[in-house]
């Protein structure tokens, strides 16, 4: 073969060999085409599960909305149709919460607070937390900021003062105040000082009649003595579950009680006082709306309530909605459920989800709290007779062990800040859900899989369509 003809059959086997290797990098679905981009635009979605295989976990893909075209069931978000709106989300601040969180070394105190009440992307961002006004349970002894010897009484409140809050709950107070001046506060008596009670006993009794106005000027001085420290105190109930009379400590008040209590007491000392702290009634189950009913019922009364607050040991969610078809005029409010030592992380991580958090919003309520925000591995302190099995969202033992109510919690109050408004959205399937539209604008879905298989749903907004998928008992926050 001459060199021409050598040169020109390089140059032909060179083309056929290119033609070949291209053939072969092109056999993809895409039909010889590079593949697609990812979806810069969709939901993004925050996972937990119950096998804890993925705790608030921020999933890699967005659900692109389109024009999808199947079976599953679909849930309809609808900005347009607005119901209540949210003033937060939290947890109970007990006296023995603050005590392990003080007793923490610095750093991790601080890092930890960050991550509770901060508002970078390593945060939960609380928005609610109750206090209790003088001791709960959850506190090593029992004590009210008027205790008095045995026989004394100080209808003066000469003797009023914070007492052994100023040791641990208000400095913790103040140092999350510094990281969220805006985080809303509510106070709850387990019992007034035992000098007020017919009793004489930190367990149970009730407040005798003679000694409404020195309890009500009590709550005066406490709202008073807050704002001195610079903490505000939103709201408060006058008694926290006033039908249990066997916790220590805690007090007896029927429907009427609380009526009068507030109508001729209460509320003319906030409004004497110039004190705008919302009076928020029942504070106990949803076995029992009739109660928060009759007192509303009073007109008096009413005239100086905001609302009803409820918790879930007995009764059904529903509850709220049936007080607020009687008195449509006044807000709803969700403020204790309690997670047991003897409960699984999947089990309450289901249950809370369907009720405490998707249950509550879906019935009108203003504020979703769990129970106790921490304590150690033996669930103390508490009192003598106190609960020796709520489990707090975080245990401190050396370690910061974060637990099934600090996730139930944070599928709602990182996603959901206060001035957000519930918006339309209809459960379909095995897929409960509620839905908010931000202050800035953002549409979230928080979502529970109730069933017992893998769910595959769809979610529609304003006419475009997003395929998602939950594992059973798994609970997504959905964000766009």
């Amino acid at each position: 073969m001459k060199k021409n003809e050598m040169i020109i059959a390089t140059m032909i086997l060179a083309g056929l060999l290119s033609v070949y290797s291209n053939c072969s990098k092109n056999k993809n679905p895409n039909g010889g085409n590079p593949p697609p981009p990812a979806p810069t635009t969709g939901i993004t979605a925050w996972i937990t599960k119950g096998d804890r295989s993925a705790l608030l976990e921020k999933q890699a893909n967005l659900l692109p909305f389109g024009s999808t075209s199947n079976t599953n069931p679909t849930i309809e978000v609808d900005s347009t149709i607005t119901y209540q709106t949210i003033d937060g989300f939290g947890y109970s601040l007990t006296g023995g919460s603050a005590y392990h969180i003080n007793r923490l070394p610095a750093a991790q105190k601080s890092s930890l607070l960050q991550e509770l009440f901060g508002s970078n992307d390593n945060s939960i961002s609380i928005s609610y937390l109750r206090v209790s006004i003088g001791a709960s349970d959850l506190n090593a002894e029992v004590f009210s900021y008027d205790d008095m010897p045995a026989g004394q009484t100080d209808i003066n409140l000469v003797n009023f003062n914070l007492s052994k809050d100023t040791v641990d709950v208000i400095p913790l107070l103040k140092e999350i105040l510094l990281i969220n001046p805006a985080i809303k506060i509510m106070g709850s008596p387990w019992s007034p000082p035992v000098w007020m009670k017919d009793n004489g006993s930190s367990i149970g009794g009730s407040l005798q009649s003679q000694y409404y106005n020195a309890y009500a000027k009590y709550f005066v001085k406490y709202v008073q003595a807050m704002k001195a420290k610079g903490i505000t105190i939103d709201a408060i109930t006058p008694q926290n579950e006033p039908q249990h009379g066997g916790n220590n400590p805690s007090m007896l008040m029927s429907a009427p009680q609380q009526a009068d209590f507030i109508k001729n007491h209460l509320g003319p000392a906030f409004q004497a006082a110039a004190i705008t702290t919302k009076i928020i009634i029942w504070d106990h189950n949803c076995d029992n709306p009739n109660y928060p009913i009759t007192v509303l019922n009073d007109a008096g009364a009413k005239a100086f309530i905001d609302g009803s607050a409820f918790h879930l040991y007995n009764g059904d969610i529903s509850a709220l909605s049936n007080v607020r078809a009687a008195h449509p005029d006044k807000n709803l409010y969700f403020t204790e459920q309690w997670t047991s030592s003897t409960g699984s992380f999947d089990g309450d991580l289901k249950w809370h989800l369907k009720n405490v958090i998707i249950g509550s919003m879906q019935n009108w309520s203003k504020v979703a709290l769990e129970w106790n925000l921490a304590n150690d591995g033996g669930y103390n302190p508490h009192t003598p007779g106190g609960c020796t099995q709520c489990k707090g969202a975080l245990t401190l033992d050396g370690a910061i062990n974060r637990n099934v109510a600090y996730y139930i919690v944070a599928h709602a109050s990182k996603f959901v800040p206060p001035g957000s408004v519930r918006i339309s959205s209809v459960s379909a399937g095995s897929i409960f859900c509620t839905a908010f539209k931000t202050p800035d604008g953002k549409k979230v879905l928080i979502a529970l899989n109730d069933g017992n298989a893998t769910g595959n749903f769809n979610i529609k907004f304003k006419g475009q369509t997003a395929s998602a998928s939950l594992p059973a008992g798994a609970v997504a926050t959905y964000v766009w």
